[in-house]
């Protein structure tokens, strides 16, 4: 199963290829800047865009002279250009383990960012009702195994909604994606037969379903789509006033995604990233944690030739693990734990 989820994403970062070859970063998302600037280009997840967005226009605002460029083209879009060296640093949903370092040559250190979640959003009408849903029911959903919305897994949990016995359209990512990385990761822990049938991946071969490209393709089959569910990011589904569900977690409560409870799915994992920071936090341990989070990663070379952008870039990540913190919640993103950050901290000296 491993070298066929290597092969997946292999073929996925192949066609990221292809698509981000015609238009590099710097030609696609051009940047005004003063003569004596210093523009660093990157690019990747789309998940971790608002925030930064954000941290970037502030970083500017404080170093006129540093430029940061980049363009959210999705988790394997990032890999794939920072692999290509035409970008000065990359950005993933999905933590890049050994194997897959290796296949790429790439040499680099991985800093988590913010931590977030994932949740399904549906289209069902005369259902106004916040919707609670089992891990049997997801997963069975996307294997094709659960097909109306009536079903007893369904409406078990649900008690006085009424469902139609209509079919479920089934929509998920048409692109390689760090959001389906979670969310085929969570599934893969819940579920024995996602996992030896699909798998966990940026790119999947679904059982079932409609493809959408990007958080505003599925979000936009899931509205024009009556009876339909998908999966987006709970930045999106806030921004965008999009109804979405709380899931039932380990501990069998149904928590719904929040700050507090991306934050408490987190909790358990600060021991096992003082080993390594590449950790799967689905499916946490933790009575209120949500079931379906995770970090964020930049990808940073840990040699970059240009000593000025070497500086720059580390002036950068400095400020985001401290002060940038502190801009996080207000996008509803959950900020990294604090000894999260003591980790990064000491990591930082890798980069050269």
């Amino acid at each position: 199963m491993k070298k066929l989820a290597l092969a997946g994403l292999m073929a996925v970062l192949t066609l990221g290829v292809l698509l981000v070859s015609k238009s590099p970063v710097s030609e696609a998302n051009p940047a005004p800047a003063p003569d004596n600037a210093l523009l660093i280009n990157a690019a990747g997840a789309t998940f971790p865009y608002p925030i930064y967005s954000k941290w970037f226009d502030e970083y500017h605002k404080m170093h006129p002279n540093v430029q940061i460029n980049y363009q959210s083209i999705g988790s394997g879009g990032g890999i794939q250009q920072l692999h290509a060296g035409t970008v000065d640093f990359g950005a993933s949903d999905m933590p890049l383990k050994d194997e897959l370092l290796q296949k790429l040559n790439l040499n680099i250190v991985q800093f988590p960012t913010v931590l977030g979640a994932v949740m399904p959003t549906y289209n069902i009408p005369g259902v106004t009702a916040e919707l609670k849903f089992t891990p049997e029911a997801l997963a069975g959903i996307y294997l094709g195994k659960i097909t109306k919305w009536n079903d007893p897994a369904i409406t078990g949990p649900n008690p006085g909604v009424h469902f139609p016995a209509n079919d479920i359209v089934v929509v998920h990512r048409s692109d390689g994606s760090g959001t389906t990385f979670v969310w085929t990761d969570y599934l893969s822990k819940i579920s024995p037969e996602w996992k030896s049938r699909v798998g966990s991946n940026t790119s999947v071969n679904w059982p079932v379903g409609l493809g959408g490209k990007g958080n505003e393709g599925v979000a936009g089959i899931v509205k024009q789509q009556p009876n339909s569910i998908g999966y987006v990011e709970l930045i999106y589904a806030l921004q965008n006033h999009l109804p979405y569900g709380t899931v039932k977690n380990s501990s069998g409560n149904f928590i719904k995604a929040n700050l507090q409870t991306v934050t408490a799915a987190a909790a358990a994992a600060a021991e096992e990233m003082q080993k390594d920071v590449r950790v799967s936090i689905t499916d946490p341990p933790g009575r209120n944690a949500y079931p379906i989070c995770s970090f964020t990663y930049l990808l940073i070379p840990k040699k970059i030739p240009d000593p000025q952008k070497g500086k720059a870039i580390k002036g950068f990540l400095e400020w985001m693990m401290t002060n940038g913190q502190g801009m996080v919640e207000s996008l509803n993103y959950a900020r990294l734990p604090k000894a999260v950050v003591a980790i990064e901290q000491r990591s930082l000296s890798q980069v050269q």
